[in-house]
């Protein structure tokens, strides 16, 4: 069967399962269980699609299973960036890895960071294009069509789109912007022509490549954005701080074990930090340049 025909069909099961998943979602308090059997969710915001977060995110699950922390840890995918939202707004997960925006975001309704996932070097856009388009300048890009995951995906869309300002584009009118829903969708519209670009960031890109090498070969990278802070961990103000203190620091030892090291390379993450809520303050000055020279984060 052809790569792209396998592909296409993937994409149908895969919106099926995240429906059954969203389907079969259970309803969780805005208060953690007590006692030996208490669950706490972990929500990752979607940096793959729900069938790739899990294979990615479940070893993480495991080892802090592992690791006696007085409750069960249960991973928990987001059919795209506004469920993911949605759910901490409601603050349904006791514990959360959002992106930098969303990490703003979700201090406002009681998470707070103990830890940021990945160097801040990794988290940058890439602006990727075929292999044989002829784009070369951003002039270039006028009256074209450019895909991200969500509006609201900052190194996969707010960044890129600033990115472009200082070049000249002014995204709301040059430009068309199509939100595709995940990381690969964005690139897959690229490569079957739906968009003359697209947009992602370092992990997803390279486990496209890992998975699909021969369509990321007809692809390349065009432009790249400067870093910002990665992802962080957060958890909700009602989870003990022994708890907390205990999460932060399975993660940031997840380098000293083999196991730990592949744990990390299965999630394109190079390690965990020790971060705070004050180590966001640098996105809230940058989106609030973004708000006033581009567009309101909630206007698409």
């Amino acid at each position: 069967m052809p790569t792209v025909l396998r592909l296409i069909l993937l994409t149908l099961i895969l919106g099926s399962c995240v429906k059954e998943l969203d389907d079969l979602e259970p309803r969780y308090g805005s208060k953690p269980g007590a006692g030996k059997g208490a669950v706490y969710q972990f929500a990752v915001h979607p940096l793959y699609n729900p069938v790739q977060l899990m294979r990615a995110y479940q070893p993480l699950v495991e080892y802090l299973n592992s690791r006696n922390l007085g409750v069960r840890i249960s991973l928990e995918a987001s059919r795209d960036y506004g469920s993911f939202e949605q759910k901490f707004q409601d603050r349904r997960p006791e514990i959360i890895l959002p992106n930098p925006w969303q990490t703003l975001e979700a201090i406002k309704v009681g998470y707070h960071v103990v830890a940021t996932a990945g160097d801040p070097e990794d988290f940058r856009g890439l602006l990727l294009v075929r292999r044989d388009n002829n784009i070369k300048t951003s002039r270039d890009l006028m009256g074209k069509t450019v895909s991200y995951p969500s509006s609201t995906a900052l190194a996969a869309c707010i960044m890129p789109q600033y990115f472009l300002f200082h070049r000249g584009i002014d995204v709301n009118t040059d430009i068309t912007n199509l939100y595709v829903g995940s990381q690969e969708s964005a690139l897959m519209s690229v490569y079957l022509g739906k968009s003359e670009v697209g947009v992602t960031w370092p992990p997803p890109w390279r486990i496209f490549q890992r998975n699909n090498p021969e369509l990321a070969k007809k692809l390349k990278i065009l432009w790249e954005t400067e870093s910002l802070i990665n992802n962080s961990v957060m958890v909700r103000d009602d989870v003990p701080q022994e708890f907390q203190q205990k999460l932060a620091l399975a993660l940031t030892e997840l380098p000293k074990s083999p196991l730990g090291e592949n744990i990390l390379r299965g999630m394109e993450t190079s390690r965990f930090l020790p971060a705070g809520d004050g180590d966001y303050d640098i996105v809230r000055k940058y989106m609030e340049n973004f708000e006033r020279d581009v567009r309101k984060v909630g206007q698409p």
